[in-house]
């Protein structure tokens, strides 16, 4: 476990690099952050991932804006008594456009494809509320170097907007997994049945299920909106993806 600092176009993005203990290499998986960033809690969720086998990467994606954590935040975050932290993290979410992700998206992936660390071959994708659509993108921008990806209580993945992720359906080989929240204002029924739809007649392999008594950021044990049952239906869904696409017998 430890820090490294990925090379881009743009300078350097800061990550947090973890991976099984004893031999490796293992595969190689890009952990999409939420907009909270990179902190003890998903350093946790990595490491937990890592622990199954994994070689994990969890890029810091507003590394322009500075070193995580780019924004202070308490050790628990309550967004409805704290609104100060989304009016800070607004501008910084909106100034990572979809040219930048992907621009991004390739420098992470070569890190891991470098790495002695990681196994020859394609990679797994996860991402968290606005990692989810940073997964989709990345699956779809690098279909060659993806395997599987997923994403879990993501917001916008189907809007109206001329740049909405699920546009790019038809550029996915991986195969895919989204775990939804049924009380998710940032992903309305609408758009889960657009999401659903792009994909099926994209013929993309695909499972979107949706997640009751679930709330957007229902994995982030660190906030007010964690869900622990839905947080081990997460797990066991990730784990299935992962073992099914990345560990060859």
């Amino acid at each position: 476990m430890t820090t490294v600092d990925v090379p881009t176009l743009d300078g350097f993005a800061d990550a947090y690099l973890t991976y099984p203990d004893g031999s490796g290499p293992h595969p190689g998986v890009l952990l999409y952050m939420d907009a909270f960033g990179v902190r003890p809690h998903l350093r946790a969720m990595a490491d937990r991932l890592a622990s199954a086998g994994y070689t994990v990467l969890v890029p810091n994606v507003f590394y322009r804006h500075g070193r995580a954590p780019v924004v202070n935040l308490p050790e628990f975050i309550d967004p409805a008594r704290r609104p100060e932290i989304f009016q800070r993290l607004g501008p910084i979410v909106r100034s990572l456009t979809p040219e930048l992700v992907m621009r991004d998206a390739d420098a992470y992936l070569r890190s891991l494809a470098d790495s002695p660390l990681t196994t020859d071959g394609p990679v797994g994708v996860t991402g968290y509320c606005m990692g989810a659509g940073l997964a989709l993108r990345t699956a779809a921008t690098h279909p060659g170097r993806v395997c599987a990806a997923a994403g879990f209580h993501g917001g916008n993945l189907a809007s109206t907007e001329p740049d909405s992720p699920h546009l790019l359906a038809d550029r996915v080989a991986a195969e895919l997994y989204f775990g939804h929240a049924d009380q998710d204002r940032a992903l309305p029924p609408e758009q889960v049945d657009r999401l659903e739809k792009a994909l099926t007649d994209a013929g993309v392999r695909h499972r979107c299920e949706v997640y009751p008594g679930a709330h957007h950021g229902f994995t982030q044990a660190d906030t007010a909106a964690y869900h622990p049952g839905a947080a081990e239906r997460h797990w066991a869904a990730l784990l299935d993806l992962f073992d099914r696409s990345l560990k060859s017998d």
